[in-house]
């Protein structure tokens, strides 16, 4: 018996105790699969258990996934990282920032440079995610309120729709100045449209998921496989699971939007061998989908100490940020046993993925909770893997 299974089959146990419903987690090593446990349950109502054909909404873990297939372009010659934006996608020609004066007051004024490619793989665009913290968020927050709106009456929401909306929003910040956590990873998706030629599912099925074998990895639900997704569940303070279905319009089968920055729906098993691959240098079962020196610089820290001081949650203590994941830089800061290089990232949900070149390890988590208890699971997780290798 595995080590592994003698510590991670109790930690998994004690997840489902006391947060999500069910959860999975597979850990691949030199091309074995050397644990993989399914634990609990995918619906409480109907008592369906989580198994090897639970489907998930990875969220997040798209980014991995969109980086790699932009950077199969990039090795093709198609662009450069440091090529401007605005070569490909013209919207972002002329960028302007919000900014703020001495006395408080908002302002607005062109930015010092263009975005470059770079800056939408490594978040430092000056593109943000919706919300209140500064003037872009809030005028983001209002541009996509008004695209579901619209799409809710019939009008699609698309990722062309969505990057033109975006940049005609004033940045957060100058680019390549700070690391802001955003909307890049779909502009990314709206680039590898424009330079491929294809939708953007269209590339990632003929380029990724059909060579990889990931039959059940799409951006949409087909109906004779929703039996097969794991219901999703809001934690009460008061341990209670409530089902929440608020955010899976875009999943439903007469959606047009796929979002590069979280779209993407997955398998255990599908995921893991997409992980796997990078982990292998680029390579899975004779199908060879990205060079292993691109992987190198997908998986090198990209940011400096000057646009570094935005990436300080606490549970990524110890990594930088490379071409669309977190990359360990500095084990020690970090009480990590992992390797310097391991890279990876996570999904809203809890949906976790770490990759390791220079062991050849993989390992994928899965489950479906809010609030997604990222920062007690995923640090154990790695430490117990670690530990057993």
């Amino acid at each position: 018996m595995h080590p592994l299974q003698l510590k991670l089959k109790p930690l998994l146990s004690d997840f489902v105790k006391n947060g999500p419903a069910g959860c999975a987690c597979s850990v691949t090593h030199r091309g074995n699969t050397i644990f993989e446990d399914f634990v609990g349950l995918a619906d409480t109502d109907t008592k369906k258990a989580i198994t090897s054909d639970t489907i998930y909404r990875i969220y997040s873990m798209t980014k991995v996934v969109t980086c790699t297939a932009a950077l199969m372009l990039y090795e093709r010659g198609l662009f450069l990282l440091n090529d401007a934006l605005e070569e490909y996608l013209p919207e972002f020609k002329d960028p302007q920032v919000y900014r703020i004066n001495d006395r408080g007051e908002i302002y607005i004024s062109p930015a010092t440079r263009s975005i470059t490619v770079k800056d939408l793989f490594t978040m430092t665009s000056g593109l943000t995610y919706p919300g209140d913290a500064n003037e872009t968020e809030r005028h983001v927050a209002k541009a996509m309120e008004i695209l579901e709106q619209n799409n809710a009456l019939g009008e699609k929401m698309t990722i062309r729709t969505m990057s033109e909306s975006l940049a005609s929003i004033p940045l957060a910040f100058d680019p390549g100045t700070q690391w802001h956590y955003g909307l890049s990873h779909d502009v990314l998706g709206a680039l590898i449209e424009v330079i491929s030629g294809k939708s953007f599912g269209q590339f990632l099925k003929s380029e990724i998921f059909d060579p990889l074998n990931m039959n059940d990895t799409f951006f949409r639900i087909p109906e004779d496989k929703r039996g097969r997704l794991c219901s999703f569940y809001s934690l009460g303070e008061d341990g209670s699971l409530t089902k929440n279905t608020e955010m899976d319009v875009h999943i439903q089968p007469n959606a047009a939007f796929e979002s590069g920055g979280g779209g993407l729906l997955s398998t255990l098993y599908d995921y893991s061998r997409f992980a796997h691959m990078l982990a292998n240098g680029g390579e899975l079962d004779g199908e060879r989908i990205i060079g292993r020196k691109t992987i190198e610089l997908m998986a090198t820290n990209h940011l400096t100490t000057a646009n570094n001081q935005n990436l300080n949650w606490n549970y990524l203590s110890g990594y930088g940020y490379g071409l669309g994941v977190r990359v360990m830089v500095d084990p020690a800061l970090g009480g990590s046993n992992s390797s310097v290089g391991e890279f990876g990232w996570s999904g809203l949900l809890g949906t976790w993925v770490l990759i390791d070149p220079k062991e050849k390890l993989s390992a994928v988590y899965m489950q479906q909770m809010l609030p997604n208890f990222e920062s007690y699971h995923q640090p154990r997780l790695r430490s117990v893997i670690y530990g057993a290798i």
